[in-house]
């Protein structure tokens, strides 16, 4: 499986530092989301991957060696800027483009056929591109970004100009991509996606690398000791010294508090002490959604 390391990455572009000392660590087979506000530097760190740009200095390895010209031909790349030619037809010009990344006509066109018709565009194989939606068009260029087989996918914002319906067949082919042991860079700036297909993160800001880890991992590092409790009494036996309410709302089927535990109390403690004075129906741990991590590291 692909793995994939950069090391102490740094672009500069005139006055300004588009990358500084940036380290990535893309692991086999999983879909590593690279996030961070506009400008953060995200999209030059994707075009050095791609050897589109060289950095300044810092290094890009895959599985361990330096990458080299020849490594472009394991990548797949959906840039963010749709690079389609609106006067060609469509099948003609994904034929081309699968040529471009080394497959032979015939074979370029028994793939295309079967991933046109899984995506239900084989009727536009002889309208001009310009004739069809911008959400078909992202249709087309996705599947030239795949229809070699590349061991690394890198999608920069692949969402983008798609409704719900289709942004879910597309994600569902992502998932799809990762179980054949397909190794995915997510940039996206949609966190509910995020945490929906994501396994690990970076954050960019301003040029610089500012948080890492697995999903999960992060949202809990920045949880806020809440927890939502369904209960069946008509009021909450308050305990001020193990935790305070947030907030208490009730309708004719359930009785939910939000509460905030002291940090010494343990989640064993604070079950207890709820249970004494309550009939608990449910008891969960709010964690923050990568929202709203975004937002608090972007912000700080």
């Amino acid at each position: 499986m692909f793995f994939l390391e950069t090391k102490e990455i740094v672009k500069q572009f005139a006055d300004h530092r588009a990358l500084n000392s940036v380290g990535i660590q893309v692991s086999p087979g999983k879909i590593f989301g690279l996030l961070g506000p506009n400008g953060a530097g995200k999209t030059t760190l994707i075009r050095i991957i791609n050897r589109i740009i060289a950095p300044d200095s810092g290094e890009v390895y895959i599985e361990g060696n330096l990458s080299q010209p020849s490594d472009i031909y394991r990548i797949g790349y959906l840039p963010e800027e749709r690079g389609l030619y609106k006067k060609m037809k469509v099948g003609d010009q994904a034929v081309y483009l699968a040529q471009l990344r080394g497959l032979t006509a015939s074979e370029a066109k028994r793939r295309l056929k079967i991933w046109f018709e899984k995506f239900d565009i084989m009727n536009w194989w002889n309208k001009n591109l310009e004739e069809l939606s911008k959400g078909m068009q992202q249709k087309v260029q996705f599947i030239v970004t795949v229809i070699h087989e590349p061991e690394l996918l890198i999608f920069d914002e692949p969402f983008s100009g798609f409704d719900p319906v289709n942004t879910e067949q597309l994600k569902k082919e992502i998932l799809e991509l990762k179980a054949s042991g397909k190794t995915i860079i997510f940039s996206t700036h949609n966190m509910a996606s995020v945490e929906e297909i994501c396994d690990d993160i970076t954050l960019i800001n301003q040029s610089e690398v500012v948080l890492s880890g697995q999903v999960d991992e992060v949202r809990r590092k920045f949880k806020s000791n809440t927890f939502k409790i369904n209960i069946l009494n008509d009021e909450l036996v308050h305990q001020p010294d193990y935790y305070t309410v947030i907030s208490d709302s009730r309708d004719e089927h359930k009785h939910t508090v939000r509460i905030r535990k002291e940090k010494e109390i343990t989640n064993s403690e604070l079950i207890s002490v709820v249970a004494s004075g309550n009939e608990i129906m449910s008891f969960e741990e709010e964690l923050p959604s990568m929202n709203e991590v975004f937002l608090k590291v972007v912000k700080h």
